[in-house]
């Protein structure tokens, strides 16, 4: 999807980032690649930083994660989101740290925990923003996952950038119903809590839209015949019949395992722990 304007923080700019995120690729490495390789490369780099506490892997391992990152190419919206989310959560838990009597080693251990986070954070931003919906529900019933389980997936993944655009529009409808408070107040908290009033009021009719939704679009599936073309097993293998694992997805599965041993080879070469 090409931009075509100056990229602008502001709620439009939200939706479209959302909308590329849900429904297109920006065609980074993984996006080219076998959907199912892709999960099986985001299990491995998921599941191995919990393997160690050593920090020299750990950092090897964040610093794979941010690679990644810059292979697959992830939007500004969500490594803002990312970045914005990693800095609250080590603000909070060095705060409740120091707040129930916590020390250096308590933030020192913090920091190791927060590493894996990053790392596997990383990791899944890189496989997912890669995967549009058809991708992943494919892959998952490449992998005998239920079909209800696919489908829900991928119609989660879908709905996210709609419900967006009906939050905008409720919104929307709740500033010209209601009126301003007239004075600000310090600080406008009167404006802050106003505005909060009306982000809660929105999410009812969210809801109810989204109920109606959903139940509009399984009849309509269940009209074309959607449950007995899962259970098929003619079905299922024709609409998989596309996946083929290449040269590429071998390379760099292959790559990320050179790489994680390479990781643990210099943990042992210049090993840190916490003491």
């Amino acid at each position: 999807m090409a931009r075509k304007q100056r990229d602008v923080l502001s709620i439009e700019w939200v939706k479209l980032e959302l909308i590329r995120t849900a429904y297109a690729t920006r065609g980074g490495l993984f996006s080219r690649m076998d959907p199912r390789a892709v999960i099986v490369w985001y299990l491995i780099l998921a599941i191995v930083p919990w393997f160690t506490h050593n920090v020299t892997v750990l950092a090897g391992l964040f610093l794979l994660g941010a690679v990644s990152v810059i292979a697959a190419r992830v939007g500004p919206l969500v490594l803002g989101l990312f970045i914005i989310g990693l800095g609250f959560e080590i603000i909070y838990l060095v705060a409740a740290s120091l707040l129930f009597g916590g020390n250096f080693d308590t933030l020192i251990a913090l920091g190791v925990l927060n590493l894996k986070l990053g790392a596997v954070s990383m990791a899944s931003m890189a496989a997912f923003v890669s995967l549009d919906p058809e991708k992943l529900s494919d892959a998952l019933l490449a992998f005998k996952a239920p079909s209800l389980l696919a489908f829900g997936v991928s119609y989660g993944y879908r709905m996210l950038p709609i419900m967006v655009e009906e939050f905008n529009t409720v919104f929307d409808g709740y500033r010209l119903r209601m009126a301003a408070p007239e004075k600000h107040g310090i600080f406008a908290w009167r404006t802050i809590v106003h505005w909060v009033k009306m982000a809660v009021l929105s999410f009812y009719p969210i809801f109810l839209n989204t109920a109606k939704n959903v139940r509009t679009t399984v009849e309509a599936l269940e009209t074309r015949g959607f449950t007995y073309a899962q259970e098929d097993g003619r079905g299922r293998q024709l609409r998989l019949a596309y996946l083929t694992i290449t040269t590429l997805d071998i390379a760099v599965l292959a790559g990320t395992i050179i790489l994680i041993v390479i990781c643990f080879w210099a943990g042992a070469m210049w090993p840190i722990y916490r003491t």
